[in-house]
């Protein structure tokens, strides 16, 4: 499997920090030449130094750019063209959420994760997709999430945005059927990530994957070219079914259960 990336230069947004560095790490392990995207210049060209120490290979690009400010995306793809870049992977893993109840918390913060998880997406997917249907070849990841399933109180935002990924990424996958450009939507499960930082929301360690590994099974998946991955632990997976088969106000009711015995309704904004 490894081998299948030798030669791919692959495009990964989000790739600072948390699921995206992993990302980018072990594409970087399998021969890939990587183009590191995330606002933080910074985080960045210390994971390109990382690459290039520990794995050699095609040198690492670096682009510190906003995809969830109105020209994000304009700006993203006129430094690809500006540099010359072509894109054979596209792994559309940026994203961010909201936890607490939607009215209590600020809006501006949910506006924000719509921009980045919803038209960052779309925009650099209908910009890079078109390209690599024009070449025959190449693929897209999008990095979606078990919590695109159900409807998610006390997270209600963003596991809509989940859902919009979900729902795209099927539909578009349907539509480049045939093309040579293969499409397929990552649905990992709670990750040891810092996604909750600066609130009082927390994950359970004991239930929530490493990135290195769902980095690693996400690339297997999508090397043998299968429709969808669950790159997270078996009860993840089993925990999308009773969503597609049970009413959704009683799924609604039970997921906001959930999330209330986590604490999910009293999160607040650390100081």
């Amino acid at each position: 499997m490894r081998d299948g990336y030798r030669g791919v230069t692959a495009l990964v947004t989000g790739a600072s920090k948390g699921l995206g560095r992993a990302y980018a790490l072990e594409l970087a392990r399998r021969g890939a030449r990587v183009i590191l995207l995330a606002r933080s210049a910074g985080d960045l060209k210390r994971l390109a130094a990382q690459i290039r120490e520990q794995h050699g290979g095609p040198d690492v690009e670096v682009i510190a750019a906003d995809l969830a400010a109105a020209d994000g995306p304009e700006r993203i793809l006129r430094e690809l063209h500006d540099r010359g870049l072509t894109i054979d992977l596209l792994l559309n893993n940026a994203g961010a959420g909201s936890a607490g109840p939607f009215l209590d918390r600020p809006l501006e913060p949910q506006l924000s994760s719509v921009g980045l998880n919803v038209n960052g997406l779309l925009a650099l997917t209908h910009a890079i997709g078109a390209e690599l249907v024009a070449r025959g070849r190449g693929g897209i990841i999008n990095v979606s999430s078990t919590a695109a399933f159900q409807p998610m109180p006390y997270q209600a935002s963003y596991a809509a945005t989940k859902a919009f990924v979900l729902s795209f990424t099927e539909a578009l996958a349907e539509e480049l059927r045939g093309t040579g450009v293969h499409v397929m939507a990552a649905h990992p499960g709670a990750i040891a990530t810092g996604f909750f930082e600066g609130t009082s929301a927390t994950i359970n360690p004991a239930i929530a994957d490493a990135p290195a590994t769902v980095a690693a099974r996400t690339l297997d998946d999508y090397a043998r070219r299968r429709a969808v991955s669950y790159p997270g632990r078996g009860v993840t997976r089993a925990m999308t079914w009773p969503a597609r088969l049970l009413p959704r106000t009683v799924v609604a009711r039970a997921t906001g259960a959930l999330n209330r015995r986590l604490g999910l309704h009293e999160v607040v904004d650390l100081a």
